[in-house]
């Protein structure tokens, strides 16, 4: 009797185990696979990021390489301007009011060739022109950095 007892209570045990075992086993596959899904699903969401942030330098760099095109083009054009000034080749004049140049002794400009009709001019001296220029040249400069900026952080914001 007392090794039917034993033998009954050995088998239970041996079922428990393996029923047990079975069920950690399944356990240990599903949690394998949740793993697997989470990092696949990380890994996906790694490259997604990774390729917004390449898009978003190559735009960057564009942008960058158009701000430097459009610097040096305005550089070009002040530095040609500059150029003609001090040959005598171009003149810088200001219109003056009519009413306030009355007692002056300065010349009308020249009928044909300009765009003004019958205005009073006073030529600038070269060296106030050459200021002048240096003046809009820092304003262009700065400008064209400004609409950088306002791009950068367009991409950026977007």
């Amino acid at each position: 009797m007392l090794a039917l007892v034993l033998i009954g209570a050995g088998s239970a045990w041996q079922f428990q185990d393996w029923r047990y075992g079975r069920q950690l086993a399944e356990q240990a596959k599903l949690h394998g696979e949740t793993l697997n899904q989470l990092a696949t699903a990380g890994a996906d969401a790694q490259k997604a990021e990774h390729d917004k942030r390449l898009a978003l330098e190559q735009k960057l760099a564009a942008s960058e390489q158009t701000y430097y095109r459009k610097l040096n083009d305005a550089q070009r054009d002040q530095d040609r301007l500059r150029d003609r000034l001090a040959t005598a080749d171009l003149r810088l004049s200001v219109l003056i009011d009519a009413d306030s140049a009355s007692g002056c002794d300065v010349p009308k400009a020249t009928g044909a060739g300009g765009v003004d009709h019958a205005t009073v001019r006073a030529r600038l001296d070269p060296a106030h022109a050459q200021r002048i220029i240096a003046i809009t040249d820092t304003g262009d400069q700065g400008l064209i950095a400004l609409q950088a900026c306002q791009a950068y952080v367009q991409e950026i914001s977007r």
